[in-house]
Order: structure tokens, then C-alpha cells, then sequence
């Protein structure tokens, strides 16, 4: 069974989008190279991974942080599983700022891990991209955008783009100066032509959605959920 490759080549990506996207090509002139991402090389548990993505969506960076570390502390672990999370009772985890919803995703996480259904690292390198993304999106709390994410920032898969994203749909807008956003449809298509590497693409578009930004006059990366 073929087995999936973490991270891709950032220098043939460049040079793949630049020769077939010459207006893309100028805004990557302006931001300059992307290096690879350190986090193509590192282990980690997708569980883990899964429940802190949980935590911080909808919170500030800051708030989440704060609240992933009372949870680690009430379990007296630095990694989320079934295991760690049966430490506590819902009212213990509760009282450490967690939503009930949020709960309710992180249980339903953790039954899923405990009958064999989230595919660790292992599994998932030999999975494609969609089959990752049916996988994980049945758990409760997690969507396609939350998966895609995983599949860029960890897994290093070269060609993702999230096209629900709206920082992408508004770098998308300004590399090919459109009146208005594209609708996901619409970017799935414009996203044809940077294949197979439209996750570099994606990288640089939020970027470009940062630049573009009136009054902003420098380059800062925005936060993913896997960072």
C-alpha cells in the first residue's frame, strides 16, 4: 500500500505556481518564499490534535490557551486521549471554562478513539486526502476546514485547499482583482490551475488576504487552528 509523504519540495512548489499563475506570481515575488513547515517532521497524536482544535475554536488564542491548560491540569496529562479525559468528570471539566458543546465534542472524541475509529499517524499515511476527511468529520465539533487543516499544517499533504476558508477567498479576490469574493464553487475551479501543490498556494493566499488588508503595511501570518 503506497504511504503518503509528510511535507513536499517548497522550491518546485514556488516554481510550479509561478509559471502558471503569472498574477499569483507577483504577489509571491512581494511576499517572498514560504519555508517548509517545521510541523511536517514532528509526531503527533491526530487525538490530541482533534481535541485542542476543538478547545480553540470560536476563542481568542489567549482565552483557549488558558483553558487547554486547566484541562491539562484537572487531567494531570499534556495529551488529550480517552484515556487522560476519563480522569475527569463532565462537572470537573466543565469548571474549567469548557463548553457544554464543547464537552459533548471532546466525549464523543474520545468513545470514537476507544472503538478504533481515528486513525492514528500510522493509518492516516496511508490514507488519501478524502478519505482522511471522511474519517474525522462524523466526530462531533469537527468539520472539513478543521480536517483540512491537520492534512496541511501536520500532514504536510501538498495539495489542499480549503475553499470555505474566507481568508483564502479573499486572497483569491485580490490576486485576480475581482469585485467580490469567489464563492467556494467559483475557487474550487480557479484552484484547477495551481494543482498539485494548492496547499503552498493556499499559504500565500493568506497572506495575500493580510496584505491586502487597506492600511496594513507588512506581511503577518495568521493564526491556524494547528498552530
Amino acid at each position: 500500500m503506497p504511504r503518503h509523504r509528510r511535507g513536499f519540495d517548497t522550491d518546485a512548489a514556488y516554481a510550479h505556481l509561478a509559471k502558471r499563475d503569472r498574477k499569483l506570481a507577483a504577489w509571491m515575488k512581494k511576499v517572498g518564499p514560504i519555508a517548509p513547515d517545521p510541523r511536517w517532521r514532528k509526531r503527533f497524536d491526530p487525538v490530541d490534535a482533534l481535541a485542542r482544535a476543538i478547545l480553540y475554536q470560536q476563542l481568542s488564542g489567549k482565552v483557549a490557551a488558558t483553558i487547554v491548560g486547566r484541562v491539562e491540569t484537572a487531567i494531570a496529562s499534556d495529551r488529550f486521549h480517552c484515556d487522560t479525559l476519563a480522569r475527569c468528570d463532565d462537572a470537573t471539566i466543565r469548571a474549567c471554562g469548557v463548553s457544554g458543546n464543547k464537552l459533548l465534542a471532546l466525549r464523543d472524541l474520545a468513545l470514537r478513539e476507544s472503538r478504533g475509529e481515528v486513525p492514528d499517524l500510522r493509518r492516516m499515511s496511508t490514507m488519501d486526502n478524502d478519505a482522511i476527511v471522511e474519517a474525522l468529520v462524523p466526530i462531533r465539533g469537527i468539520g472539513r476546514w478543521t480536517v483540512e487543516m491537520m492534512l496541511m499544517f501536520r500532514l504536510g499533504r501538498p495539495d489542499i485547499l480549503p475553499v470555505d476558508d474566507l481568508g483564502i477567498r479573499k486572497g483569491a479576490q485580490a490576486v485576480d482583482r475581482l469585485d467580490a469574493m469567489p464563492t467556494p464553487k467559483e475557487l474550487a475551479e480557479i484552484g484547477e490551475r495551481w494543482g498539485p501543490y494548492r496547499s503552498y498556494a493556499s499559504l500565500y493566499l493568506w497572506r495575500i488576504a493580510d496584505l491586502a488588508m487597506p492600511g496594513k503595511a507588512e506581511v503577518k501570518p495568521t493564526k491556524r487552528s494547528q498552530d
